[in-house]
């Protein structure tokens, strides 16, 4: 059964975007690429990425979907279809378009979990079954053009977690984790076959212009090319001032734009991206890693040998190339709000001052378009923080417990990263601007700024999808008064979103059910309390 669940429309803005790319290569004459006018389908099928075969959460059959490629300035009208069929997944979903700010359309930002959707489905069932895609939104006026030669739908490049088991089992574990990592949605596993790697081809004296993603579930990624420098010139769809580096790390929901030089010997180098859930360091038979390989080479694994990188990225060495500075008194504390989270883990479960986030059973935007203004009147209670409009907030977030770096995530926003997560330094004059940034571990903590200038409610949050779903999140409800003027009008079909949710059976949500917990008490015994089903 085909069932039309969303149609979003958005006009797009430079910065707003998966990641901002300024190139002259537009690829939409590529075969497989789609543009902004576009329908996809989310449903399931058996693939074998590292070579294990088990059912998937796909959007057309593939794993990553396909590439959804705009220019600044596209209407954006995409028609989602729910085909989802196996019932050990959960069979209803929305789409969030991440790093998309929604400026003006809030109820379009897709996220199923609190503030603009449906409110009791949990992200990590689709995302980690499958449910990922890029979006590359093309800007032809780009002042580091000069910088590359090639910048199209060959050069984006994927970095993923990949899991035997499927999500709704694996949310019951406290601490799920997996070894393996897909390149462009290739891999292998320890024990596993010799199946087939991600090539990325290039030609040399040519410059590459390649746009990471980090669209992994739980762990972070060290990426690294055998041989080769890169230059870091954008982070989260914001251009930076270039920066050389031989090694990456990239966060869940974090991206990087680099830009490769093709100057090596015509070879085949290993790719590699080592996942921080990996204890003891390994790409023994080519596990977390794909293949760079310069035109003339031969078709065969590479020989190369990893070193010890020189010169690491380091987040404090980044800087904004596009009106520097963060808003507001370059002072700390010295913002118009100044707000404290100081996040715990205890027994695998997040809370934010005492708070751990339960989904509502209304959205916060639908409590706010019926009349709800304070915090006090919004659920869930203590997880709703109320910001006055054209103010500068200064957001200071502190951690203990374990687990982490953990990667935080503000929808509506970029900000600008005033105090880097294991630094000692401010810096107000020219941080680096992005939407995804590490929180750090137990003992550390990071201060950014953003000024509060697109009303709505947005969910700021751990993006990895097991912390989330233990609770770590918060709502920032943004000029409330002035919500239902800035995103009027509503369309009539999300009013209709939640009955229709409601109205489902348990063998239409899927889940698995009870079997789910079974199933995850046979394969670890630290579980969390079983939830009552959907």
């Amino acid at each position: 059964m085909f069932i039309p669940i969303l149609i979003a429309s958005l006009v797009l803005s430079t910065n707003a975007a998966y990641i901002v790319s300024r190139s002259q290569s537009y690829p939409l004459s590529q075969p497989g690429v789609l543009g902004p006018q576009t329908s996809i389908t989310i449903g399931n099928k058996i693939i074998a990425p590292d070579g294990f075969a088990r059912s998937a959460t796909l959007v057309d059959g593939t794993f990553p979907g396909p590439l959804i490629a705009a220019q600044k300035g596209d209407n954006f009208s995409i028609e989602v279809i729910n085909n989802l069929q196996d019932e050990a997944m959960f069979k209803s979903t929305s789409v969030h378009w991440h790093g998309i700010f929604q400026n003006g359309t809030n109820y379009a930002d897709g996220t199923s979990f609190a503030p603009t959707g449906i409110t009791v489905i949990i992200p990590s069932s689709r995302k980690c079954d499958g449910l990922r895609g890029p979006l590359v939104i093309y800007d032809p006026n780009d002042p580091l053009a000069y910088m590359y030669d090639v910048d199209d739908a060959s050069t984006v490049i994927t970095l993923a977690d990949w899991y035997h088991v499927v999500a709704p089992v694996l949310r019951h574990i406290i601490g799920t984790t997996t070894n393996i990592t897909l390149i462009n949605g290739y891999g292998r596993y320890t024990g596993g076959p010799s199946s087939e790697l991600a090539v990325i081809n290039v030609e040399q004296g040519k410059r590459y212009r390649m746009r990471l993603i980090a669209m992994s579930c739980d762990p972070n990624f060290n990426f690294t090319i055998d041989g080769h420098n890169f230059t870091v010139i954008e982070a989260d769809g914001q251009l930076t001032e270039p920066l050389l580096v031989d090694q990456l790390q990239i966060l869940a929901g974090q991206r990087y734009s680099v830009v490769l030089v093709a100057d090596k010997p015509v070879d085949n180098y290993w790719v590699r991206s080592l996942p921080s859930s990996l204890v003891v360091p390994s790409f023994a038979g080519g596990i977390n890693s794909a293949i760079l390989r310069y035109n003339g080479a031969p078709t065969a694994d590479p020989t190369t040998v990893n070193t010890t990188p020189e010169n690491p990225l380091i987040e404090t060495n980044l800087h904004a190339l596009i009106n520097p500075g963060a808003p507001g008194i370059p002072e700390y504390g010295k913002a118009d709000i100044n707000l404290t989270l100081a996040v715990t883990n205890v027994g695998g479960i997040f809370s934010i001052n005492g708070t751990t986030f339960k989904p509502p059973t209304v959205p916060v935007l639908l409590q706010i378009l019926s009349g709800a203004q304070e915090a006090s009147q919004l659920l869930p209670s203590g997880s709703v923080i109320v910001l006055e409009a054209n103010k500068v907030v200064e957001l200071t977030m502190t951690i203990s417990g374990v687990g982490g770096p953990h990667p935080i995530h503000l929808h509506g926003h970029a900000f600008d990263v005033v105090q880097s997560a294991g630094s000692t330094s401010f810096n107000y004059a020219n941080p680096v601007r992005r939407d995804v940034v590490s929180a750090g571990t137990a003992g550390q903590q990071m201060v950014i700024r953003w000024t509060t200038d697109n009303s709505g409610p947005w969910f700021l949050h751990c993006h990895i999808d097991w912390h989330l779903d233990a609770g770590f999140a918060v709502v920032m409800a943004e000029s409330p008064s002035d919500t239902l003027a800035h995103v009027s009008p509503v369309p009539t079909e999300w009013d209709q979103l939640c009955p229709t949710f409601y109205s489902l059976s348990a063998s239409q949500l899927g889940g698995g059910g009870n079997e789910s917990y079974a199933e995850a008490a046979n394969i670890s015994s630290i579980l969390f309390p079983q939830s009552p089903l959907p």
